[in-house]
């Protein structure tokens, strides 16, 4: 079986193209059915003439991806890998150059996947902003509004959630207001923590720069001077949607992010992020993202996962719609 051999300036260098982690170069074995040995300076390749190519591909984008600048961690590592071995180039020098800056303390946040880049020069560029896709795509990635907090872009940093399982009866729920709402805001806690230093969120939230509250308490507000960013869109009904996007004041920024497949409301009740996508298409300053398995950045079983129920999906609707035809011995 054809082999080949690439040489680096040292082991170092060597190394950190898979992140010094063994277990990547497992995962290269595994999704571009190939051989990979590494020792000291060197990193040789059995496979395939294809499986080599594409692999020498993947090695020289990773070497350019840190001559920008980049970090080779795992989650690069496996996006890059997974690029590859769709017939894809990866683009981890292209996204490196889009990194965010959130804190002097923490390190920037870069796009991990050509949509994420979309993603967040949309909002760069829009005032309101629609994010539509899976789980672990990024969706929320509050790197974009931390960073217009901290370049003085915006006074104010508001999160928000629909709180669906109570519905708006969360004054019927014992305990404070912060102890009946923390169970549904818990996620935007931990994605602000990723980004800022506690004792910084505590500091802001208690002069109220920082906001993070269900959805239902944004009714008849104007948000003015704001980055606003509603999360889980898919469980705000119509009417919820409508009042959200109304509350947008002067020198605002609105993200509304959601998956459609994951809709918690009861049946009776439409999504507003379903039926939004029909009602405000096309209006100028306003723009949808779309995300797919493709942009997961979680763990690479989360989106051979998403992948596996898109296809089962699709193939049941398939079954249905056969079974839905008439045979021609029951056309009239």
């Amino acid at each position: 079986m054809p082999s080949e051999t690439l040489h680096f300036a040292n082991a170092r260098q060597a190394q950190a193209l898979y992140a010094n982690e063994p277990k990547n170069l497992r995962l290269l074995e595994d999704l571009l059915n190939i051989k990979v040995t590494a020792r000291e300076d060197w990193i040789n390749i059995e496979g395939e003439t294809a499986d080599l190519e594409a692999s020498k591909l993947l090695f020289a984008e990773l070497q350019r991806a840190m001559a920008n600048g980049a970090s080779i961690r795992r989650q690069e590592f496996s996006q890059a890998v997974s690029a590859v071995s769709r017939g894809e180039r990866p683009a981890l020098g292209e996204l490196s150059k889009a990194r965010v800056e959130v804190s002097s303390h923490k390190r920037p946040v870069a796009p991990k996947t050509l949509g994420q880049k979309r993603y967040i020069e949309a909002i760069r560029t829009h005032d309101i902003v629609i994010g539509i896709g899976p789980a672990g795509t990024g969706k929320t990635y509050l790197a974009m509004a931390v960073h217009a907090l901290r370049q003085q872009q915006v006074a104010r940093l508001i999160l928000c959630r629909p709180a669906v399982e109570a519905g708006e009866s969360l004054g019927f729920l014992p305990g404070t207001l912060e102890e009946k709402v923390s169970p549904y805001l818990r996620p935007l806690y931990d994605a602000l923590y990723d980004m800022m230093e506690p004792d910084e969120i505590q500091r802001n939230m208690e002069r109220g720069i920082i906001e993070i509250a269900p959805l239902a308490y944004m009714r008849g507000r104007t948000l003015n001077h704001a980055f606003v960013v509603l999360d889980e869109a898919q469980n705000a009904t119509s009417e919820q949607m409508l009042m959200f996007l109304t509350r947008m004041g002067f020198d605002s920024k609105v993200v509304v992010t959601g998956d459609i497949t994951q809709v918690d409301l009861p049946g009776h009740k439409v999504s507003g992020l379903i039926e939004v996508q029909e009602v405000l298409r096309g209006i100028p300053g306003l723009v949808f993202v779309y995300f797919d398995e493709n942009d997961v950045v979680r763990h690479e079983l989360v989106q051979k996962i998403i992948g596996a129920y898109n296809r089962f999906k699709e193939a049941r609707e398939q079954r249905r719609r056969e079974r839905s035809q008439p045979t021609n011995g029951n056309s009239p």
